[in-house]
């Protein structure tokens, strides 16, 4: 195939656009949540819950909108499992993170394979969710100015949280909860109040990147659909060490190496399946291993805290 043709370009701009944009996302809300000192290992479970709801959602009511919300939505709800346990009990975060992640796919796979849908505009009653891949969802255009609203949109909510962040007193209370949680418990803020706003609005946006991978990025749910994007986003906030622009850098070269897989996929090039999907990995290690030096968590990242402790 001709590597300038229409096609190989189209195929190479869907995928990397494909790939990017939900590892940006999740990458967004966990950069926020590690500020604040929450690792939050859940990640993928709760992209699978956001992805889940907004497909199901959206074949409901035929409404695009209302099913990218409703994965928001369960991101947000599915959050307040880590803040309970995590934020407000003090359980181990890492052992609540890896609950919900087995918890998120092990449900949704459940309700992929063993329910049906009840009457919708496109299905027809008891039609099984395994159809459900067959619709007429909008997926990532072809060109970058073909994308979809909620693709500016993520674009828009990046620059939101570097404002957030650097430019605001929240910003500001979240570094000092992951920094030293003492002083801002000193100074009068309260570092439970502020890691509770950081774990919702992290399971905002990983529930908007299930939903993005759901309805824009493949246009359907399978189960266990987001194949690690969940952890590469805590590598990509590691080694973004809390820079937005770096987020946004690490998630562009991952979705580069997904779209090299798939143009490959195109060209008379002999590779195993297997070794195309493992190829965008095998960059995030190579990636790890040479920066990992420069990789930096916040002090209190992970430990748990009461207000008024020393």
């Amino acid at each position: 195939m001709d590597l300038l043709s229409v096609a190989f370009v189209s195929a190479f701009i869907a995928g990397f656009l494909a790939a990017s944009m939900p590892l940006l996302v999740a990458s967004l809300g966990e950069t926020i949540g590690e500020q604040s000192g929450v690792l939050n290992l859940g990640i993928e479970g709760v992209m699978l819950f956001g992805g889940y709801a907004a497909f199901v959602v959206t074949l409901a009511t035929g409404s695009f909108a209302w099913g990218m919300a409703a994965g928001a939505g369960v991101g947000i709800v599915t959050s307040l499992f880590l803040l309970v346990l995590s934020v407000l009990l003090g359980l181990n975060q890492i052992v609540i993170g890896l609950a919900v992640t087995l918890l998120g796919g092990g449900m949704t796979s459940v309700l992929y394979f063993g329910n049906y849908s009840k009457s919708t505009p496109r299905l027809g009653k008891d039609e099984p969710f395994s159809l459900w891949g067959l619709s007429d969802l909008p997926v990532v255009g072809d060109s970058l100015f073909s994308q979809p609203a909620i693709f500016w949109i993520v674009l828009a909510l990046a620059i939101g949280v570097w404002w957030m962040l650097s430019k605001t007193n929240f910003g500001l209370q979240l570094r000092a909860a992951g920094q030293n949680p003492n002083s801002l418990d000193a100074s009068g803020g309260n570092v439970v109040a502020t890691r509770a706003i950081a774990v919702l609005l992290g399971g905002f946006f990983s529930g908007l990147g299930g939903a993005y991978l759901a309805l824009i990025s493949t246009g359907t749910f399978t189960p266990f659909m987001t194949q690690g994007v969940g952890y590469t986003a805590i590598v990509v906030t590691m080694l973004a060490r809390g820079r937005i622009s770096w987020v946004i850098g690490a998630s562009l070269v991952f979705g580069l190496s997904v779209a090299v897989g798939t143009v490959i996929q195109l060209t008379n090039i002999n590779l195993p399946t297997d070794v195309i999907k493992m190829f965008p990995f095998v960059v995030v290690i190579v990636v790890l291993v040479a920066f990992a030096r420069s990789a930096y968590v916040p002090p209190a990242l992970g430990l748990p805290y009461s207000r008024g402790a020393r």
